[in-house]
């Protein structure tokens, strides 16, 4: 199997990103991608396995980058605060400017079988680590009580923000997904902490 690194490689990528949301994953066959990566079929299974492999290198691809681009983001911050605002921001923003991968992990990746959920697991483990480190660091800065449970606060984090986004995938992606950030930030914030963004 050929590295997966290239002009053919990330063409495939998103490729299988626009039809898998425009078609569903299940009607996008390997020959429908690789009409619209502008390669031959057999060029599909240079990368990839099968089609399976290509829905779960298009999640690992995707939400890898957008992994570190938070990471770079937020490490700069000098508070936990902004830290929780940016996290919001860009993960509203990151699915903003690109609807067809929205549709493909909100809509998509929740009706594929068993074996591309485990194929996933351990990408998406990696923003759970995240949001667990966001959390510890706000127990420790004293603006999460000290009791919090973590893994509650990630769910209730991460719980919101899929569920905003899949609302707007629903209605159809109509309105400015990314007006939302401020109202969930202080929704988040008055949850985790009992204060509003000013810190009463």
């Amino acid at each position: 199997m050929a590295k997966r690194t290239g002009g053919k490689y990330q063409a495939i990528i998103e490729a299988a990103v626009r039809v898998i949301a425009q078609q569903g994953y299940h009607n996008a066959q390997v020959s429908k991608i690789a009409k619209e990566a502008g390669v031959a079929d057999g060029t599909i299974y240079v990368y990839f396995e099968n089609k399976d492999d290509v829905l779960i290198s298009v999640f690992k691809e995707k939400m890898g980058q957008f992994i570190e681009a938070i990471h770079r983001k937020m490490k700069p911050l000098p508070s936990v605060r902004e830290k929780l605002h940016c996290l919001i921001s860009m993960h509203f923003g990151n699915m903003a400017k690109n609807k067809n991968y929205a549709v493909v992990t909100q809509i998509e990746l929740r009706r594929a079988n068993p074996v591309v959920q485990e194929g996933i697991r351990q990408t998406l483990k990696k923003y759970f680590d995240l949001i667990d480190d966001l959390v510890e660091e706000g127990k420790q800065e004293g603006l999460f009580p000290k009791d919090l449970d973590r893994r509650l606060a990630r769910k209730m984090i991460f719980g919101t923000l899929d569920q905003v986004v899949t609302a707007w995938i629903m209605k159809g992606a109509k309105y400015d997904l990314t007006r939302s950030v401020d109202p969930v930030y202080e929704l988040l914030l008055f949850g985790l902490t009992g204060q509003d963004k000013n810190g009463s």
